[in-house]
């Protein structure tokens, strides 16, 4: 076989692989290329992205000082919001010592002219009922002041303080301008001809309060022992002394 025949399928082969290899570069170099543009504009989006990350922490800084601020701001209204409570605490106290004072000047003046039925406890008798025996408001069927009664048996007329009549209830009130202990059962006996001095309300359960100015704690306990609503000067004219628990008799 002639050498020139042979060497043509050789140089033909050659040839061909240096076309591949030539279309095998190109391809290379396009992504090698379209990478290099790949990666150039990742790493203009990183710079973007790393500029926007800046201008966050500089917002997010300036936030957290403007937080800071703010809590300067509410940590002082906190401290004004104490000052005055603590002013208006005060002046609750004066105006209730106040209160007190003109209570007891009044007390001390009605006491003198003995008319401390009509304007102590006269006033306080829907809220000592409502406190004792849990009367509504704007209940109460009647009341009367010094009012002046017989007794349906012997003929004999007395005068009481105060009467009031709240649903089931009729309370007699006896004020005294200094509260004596032999006063407490004396009250107590005349509680218990309450119905034929009043046979018209006959019917209702009889409860007795008894009060003054000044009421020592001795006398609270022994006027609580015997069922007695026991009364004294207070922040609203007359309160009552009894203890929370306290439940008045029936007579």
């Amino acid at each position: 076989m002639p050498e020139s025949i042979v060497l043509e399928p050789r140089v033909t082969n050659l040839e061909e692989l240096m076309a591949q290899l030539t279309r095998n570069v190109g391809e290379l170099t396009r992504n090698v290329n379209r990478l290099q543009d790949e990666m150039r504009d990742f790493k203009d989006e990183m710079r973007d992205f790393k500029d926007e990350m800046g201008d966050f922490k500089d917002e997010m800084r300036g936030f957290k000082d403007e937080m800071r601020d703010f809590k300067d701001e509410m940590r002082g209204f906190k401290d004004e919001m104490g000052d005055f409570k603590d002013e208006m605490g005060d002046f609750k106290d004066e105006m209730r010592d106040f209160k007190t004072e003109i209570n007891k000047k009044w007390g001390e003046l009605s006491n003198k002219m003995g008319t401390m039925a009509e304007d102590l406890v006269a006033p306080s008798i829907e809220r000592i009922l409502k406190e004792t025996v849990g009367c509504p408001d704007n209940q109460v069927e009647w009341q009367a002041v010094r009012i002046k009664a017989r007794h349906q048996n012997s003929g004999q007329q007395r005068e009481f303080d105060v009467v009031a009549v709240c649903g089931d209830y009729l309370l007699v009130n006896e004020t005294k301008s200094y509260l004596r202990p032999e006063d407490l059962p004396e009250f107590v006996n005349l509680l218990t001809e309450v119905r034929d001095y009043f046979p018209q309300y006959k019917e209702k359960q009889v409860i007795g309060s008894i009060g003054s100015l000044y009421v020592d704690s001795s006398l609270v306990r022994r006027g609580e022992r015997l069922g007695l609503i026991v009364l004294g000067m207070g922040d609203h004219l007359m309160q009552v002394l009894n203890t929370p628990e306290f439940s008045p008799q029936f007579f």
